[in-house]
């Protein structure tokens, strides 16, 4: 509904929307179904950023073969990530593919030395990928590592703070761990897991409206005061698959007692 409210706001200030960006945050989907129809619906192309949930499913189906094309980050600290930067889009369209190509080195037409269209250098770096295809060889068992992760974080903690929910036929990659504090001062919270040696990070402490570059956009009738409200009081704690019982009992432990 929001979505349609932010389309409606964007075409009564003159802008002509072309495409939705859903996002699959923190390692789970977003609903894609929902933002199919209203697509649909508006005659919109839709660009999924999977930066964070390349591996997790949405109704049994993989992040990836579901929008009209899907964009994912390599970057090291994604679930699955490379050494330096990388990425890669996905689409089932094969003109869109055969454009991308050509964007991806220089804006070359059939001729490698004609430039087509403006482009950019955008190919993944021969070593990244060569350490992209070892890592993939484990993503898999890497992907279950993380939901046994979550899973204990979930059992500790539910009682204590706010912990993420998947949505049914949802499952997530956990490309982070964010929870909600009861009663915010996520400042001392934060303060008090350094203490104990717990690094804890902020995933975003603006919202995309909030940020300078996008204040002028329009934004749906009524604002945003969800994704404002989130702003303020999220706070993520050590995820990754390697994160054995013992050092997260620790981490589980400094929770408890920030919170107390």
């Amino acid at each position: 509904a929001s979505l349609v409210r932010g389309i409606a706001a964007a075409r009564k200030t003159g802008l002509k929307p072309k495409a939705i960006i859903p996002v699959d945050l923190f390692g789970q989907s977003a609903d894609h179904d929902g933002v199919a129809e209203v697509a649909r619906a508006e005659g919109l192309f839709v660009l999924d950023d999977a930066a964070q949930s390349f591996g997790a499913t949405y109704k049994g189906r993989r992040l990836g073969g579901i929008a009209d094309a899907t964009a994912t980050s390599f970057f090291p600290a994604k679930p699955l990530g490379c050494y330096g930067d990388g990425g890669a889009i996905f689409t089932d369209d094969d003109e869109l593919a055969q454009t991308l190509r050509s964007i991806r080195v220089h804006g070359q037409g059939a001729d490698k030395y004609d430039n087509v269209r403006l482009g950019l250098t955008g190919r993944l770096d021969t070593m990244q990928a060569a350490v992209l295809l070892e890592k993939l060889k484990i993503f898999e068992d890497e992907i279950a590592a993380r939901n046994a992760v979550a899973e204990r974080y979930a059992r500790a903690l539910d009682n204590v703070v706010t912990v993420p929910r998947l949505a049914e036929g949802n499952t997530s990659v956990w490309a982070q761990y964010t929870i909600r504090l009861p009663n915010g001062g996520r400042d001392a919270f934060a303060a008090a897991l350094k203490e104990r040696g717990v690094p804890t990070a902020i995933y975003y402490g603006k919202s995309l409206h909030q940020q300078t570059a996008y204040r002028h956009y329009p934004v749906a009738e009524g604002g945003l005061p969800v994704s404002e409200r989130l702003s303020a009081d999220v706070i993520s704690l050590p995820m990754h698959p390697y994160l054995d019982a013992a050092t997260q009992e620790r981490i589980i432990a400094a929770v408890h007692e920030a919170v107390a």
